[in-house]
């Protein structure tokens, strides 16, 4: 690491450790997801992290799913996740483990904990025990089988792994402290009966590790020498820690940090798969949706998510990022790569009654970032589509666009006059009449006039149809995570589906990898269903102002 970078605090960490040769030295890191939903922005600051700090130290990072409870786990999930990290550019190389791998062991260390008398079976209800555990300030409650013999347990445990007992009927508990102002210390639950097939392991199995005691006893098995996670879980690692001290396993240390919390953003998978089965979006990759596979989706470029996520930090303490700075990386990143072309999204004719019937063509740059993206021609002729909102029949007083008898210029061609609005039989504009100014030609212009705005348009005959799709936040607040019922809070203005955009002729073979620039619109992205008989474009971001507002 260079010298004039600033540690974070697991940098401080690792290289104390590195410096005291704990583990020989070895540095290996996990990303250990649940497979029970798309991942989200918040999991790519976890991916970055403990991917990124295994490379810095020449270290190791295991992918394992933490596939504990088949109630609500799916294949889809699993393949969905694999998909996310690769796309942002990692690789677990041959290291795929899943908790269920570890069943048997898991068990076993269940059994070891029994027979050291510190676990017991429980026949209470989860609502008998949520009583017994109490509250923080007031120590919990005994349970009546707390003391059942180890050899009573033992048979106890092995009829639940038989099938012998219904789902809810028994579990499993740690014998620890039941007066700790730690929940998590109070006789916490380690198995209990499920009759849900498993994603893996089908039905060999009908009681399952919890979260808690598989979690780490994962960790231990595959030699995790720093388990780094987010900071809900730090009232957890006392209980992580006595796993490994009375299993008598291999010491995983337990590290938390802030997670990330983005403006305008549920990270909550809850809520997210509610989003999601009420269809109140269109899947888990939709645009809006903050899950990795809709920020692809969107067009945002794997880049501009890493640059992000390293960008924000890692701290202690939890603290809400502004949608700004996320913006303003993604806007970076797409101004580089992004090829500019013109789209009318509303289209508006303009007839230009002095322009012959011949074409003229223009010479425009295909990104002005980007020397060696080159230039190409468009077509300027006789009739053109400009925006419907760059014209105002009676415009307010900052409005410096077109108007009738006023002048504008074309991007890359001549400065037009509007001189008569044409209407249908209701009232409503069908074209402008305009003229040209034949001496205003772009990078020619002796014309001496000084129009107040230039405009972009497309050329009526030399043009295609699109879809394209405006999204914004899907939320009115700028925290979601405080509001229970999110359907209080959504934008009905989210989605915008705008069907007949005209867009340049040479768009119809559109390459589905590049991004574009819709000039004065913002950038856009061929959606996934986009084909050249049917395009659809999906706006990543505008070029200014939010596109979450």
């Amino acid at each position: 690491m260079s010298e004039n970078k600033s540690r974070n605090f697991i940098e401080e960490i690792i290289e104390e450790d590195i410096r005291n040769n704990k583990h020989q030295g070895r540095i290996h890191t996990r990303f250990p997801p649940e497979p029970n939903g798309y991942l989200h922005i918040g999991h790519a600051k976890s991916i970055c992290l403990n991917f990124g700090i295994a490379k810095q130290y020449n270290g190791k990072t295991n992918l394992r799913f933490d596939d504990t409870n088949p109630a609500a786990e799916e294949t889809e999930y699993v393949e969905s996740i694999k998909e996310d990290i690769r796309w942002l550019g990692f690789d677990w190389e041959d290291r795929e483990y899943y908790a269920s791998d570890y069943f048997q062991q898991l068990y076993e260390f269940a059994v070891q904990l029994i027979k050291a008398g510190k676990a017991y079976v429980d026949d209470s209800s989860a609502e008998e025990i949520g009583k017994m555990r109490g509250i923080p300030t007031v120590p919990g409650i005994l349970s009546p089988y707390r003391d059942r013999s180890i050899d009573e347990n033992l048979v106890l445990f092995e009829d639940m792994k038989t099938g012998k007992y219904k789902e809810g009927e028994k579990v499993l508990r740690t014998k620890l402290d039941m007066s700790s102002p730690n929940m998590h210390l109070r006789d916490p639950i380690i198995y209990r009966i499920l009759f849900t097939p498993h994603h893996r392991t089908g039905t060999n199995w009908c009681i399952y590790p919890t979260y808690d005691f598989a979690h780490g006893q994962s960790d231990s098995i595959e030699g995790i020498t720093h388990s780094i996670c987010t900071l809900e879980f730090e009232n957890h690692r006392p209980l992580y820690n006595w796993f490994i001290e009375n299993l008598d396993i291999f010491p995983s240390r337990q590290i938390e940090f802030a997670r990330l919390n983005l403006e305008y953003t549920l990270m909550s998978k809850r809520k997210l798969l509610q989003l999601v089965n009420e269809k109140i979006v269109d899947g888990w990759d939709d645009p809006r949706m903050p899950t990795i596979s809709g920020i692809r989706r969107r067009g945002i470029p794997s880049e501009a998510l890493r640059e992000f996520a390293t960008a924000v930090g890692i701290a202690r303490r939890e603290n809400v990022i502004e949608i700004s700075k996320f913006e303003n990386i993604v806007r970076a990143q797409l101004n580089k790569i992004a090829i500019r072309t013109m789209a009318v999204l509303r289209p508006l004719k303009v007839v230009i009654r002095n322009f012959s019937s011949e074409l003229e063509w223009m010479e425009i740059v295909n990104n002005p970032e980007d020397p060696k993206s080159g230039k190409r021609k468009i077509p300027f002729g006789k009739e053109i589509y400009i925006e419907a909102d760059d014209f105002m029949e009676s415009p307010s007083e900052d409005f410096f666009r077109l108007t009738l008898g006023g002048i504008v210029r074309l991007k890359s061609a001549y400065i037009i006059q509007c001189e008569e609005i044409v209407k249908d039989k209701n009232g409503d504009i069908e074209y402008l009449l305009c003229s040209y100014i034949e001496n205003s030609r772009s990078g020619s212009d002796k014309s001496g006039l000084k129009p107040k705005s230039v405009i972009h348009w497309v050329e009526v005959s030399n043009c295609i149809s699109a879809t394209v799709r405006l999204y914004g936040n899907m939320f009115t607040v700028p925290d979601p995570s405080n509001y229970e019922d999110i359907h209080s809070i959504l934008n009905k203005e989210s989605f915008i589906e705008i069907s007949n955009a005209k867009l340049e002729l040479e768009m119809k073979s559109a390459n589905k990898e590049l991004r574009y620039q819709f000039m004065r619109k913002g950038y856009f992205f061929q959606d996934k269903s986009s084909t050249s008989q049917n395009l659809i474009f999906n706006r990543t971001i505008s070029l200014k102002d939010s596109f979450l507002k």
